[in-house]
C-alpha cells in the first residue's frame, strides 16, 4: 500500500516473533506477554512503526497487571491508543494506523458487556478495522510519512492503517484456532 517500507518493517517483526515463539513458550501471563512483545518489538522491528507498537504494548498491558477479564482487554486497547496517540502526536483522521486501532476500539468496548463473546467481538472489531484502513485511502495525511506527499499521489489506503488491521486479523486468527 506504499513503498514497501511499511511492510518490510512488519514481516521483519512477524519474523522476530516466529523465531522468539520458536525458541521458548511465551509469558502466559497476559501483562507479562504483551509487555515480551512489547520489548521484542521495540529491539527487533525498526522504525517508527516499532516504537509505536512497543508504546502501545507496553501501556497496554498495564490494566492486565492483575486481571485478564474481558473487560480489562477494553482498558488494554484504550491504554495503548492513548500512549499512542500522546507520543505519536496522531488522531484518528489523520491517515495513520490509529484509523484502524481506534475503529477496532469502539467495537472493543463491547467487552464491558456481561457475557460478552470475546470471538464475535474481536470480529466485529477487525471488519471495523479493515473498514477503517480501506476508508484511509480518501484521507488527507495529517501525520506520518504520508504527510509529507502530495494528496494526489495517496491512491492507495494508508499501509500503517492496513497493517495494523492485519495484525488484528492474525490475532482473531490465532484465537479462533
Amino acid at each position: 500500500a506504499g513503498d514497501g517500507d511499511c511492510g518490510h518493517t512488519h514481516a521483519r517483526a512477524a519474523r522476530a516473533i516466529q523465531e522468539w515463539v520458536r525458541a521458548r513458550p511465551p509469558p502466559a501471563a497476559p501483562a507479562q506477554l504483551l509487555s515480551a512483545l512489547a520489548d521484542l518489538l521495540l529491539e527487533e522491528m525498526g522504525g517508527s512503526s516499532g516504537v509505536l507498537y512497543g508504546l502501545f504494548l507496553t501501556a497496554a498491558a498495564q490494566p492486565l497487571h492483575n486481571r485478564s477479564d474481558l473487560p480489562a482487554w477494553a482498558d488494554a486497547m484504550d491504554a495503548g491508543i492513548k500512549a499512542m496517540q500522546r507520543y505519536g502526536g496522531a488522531a484518528p483522521g489523520d491517515r495513520t494506523m490509529l484509523d484502524s486501532l481506534c475503529a477496532a476500539r469502539e467495537v472493543l468496548q463491547a467487552l464491558r458487556t456481561p457475557g460478552a463473546n470475546l470471538l464475535q467481538v474481536l470480529a466485529t472489531a477487525v471488519q471495523s478495522a479493515e473498514a477503517a484502513a480501506e476508508a484511509t485511502r480518501h484521507m488527507e495525511a495529517g501525520a506520518g510519512r504520508a504527510s509529507y506527499i502530495s494528496s494526489a499521489q495517496l491512491l492507495q489506503p494508508d499501509p500503517g492503517a492496513v497493517a495494523a488491521a492485519a495484525v488484528l486479523r492474525a490475532v482473531l486468527e490465532g484465537l479462533q484456532n
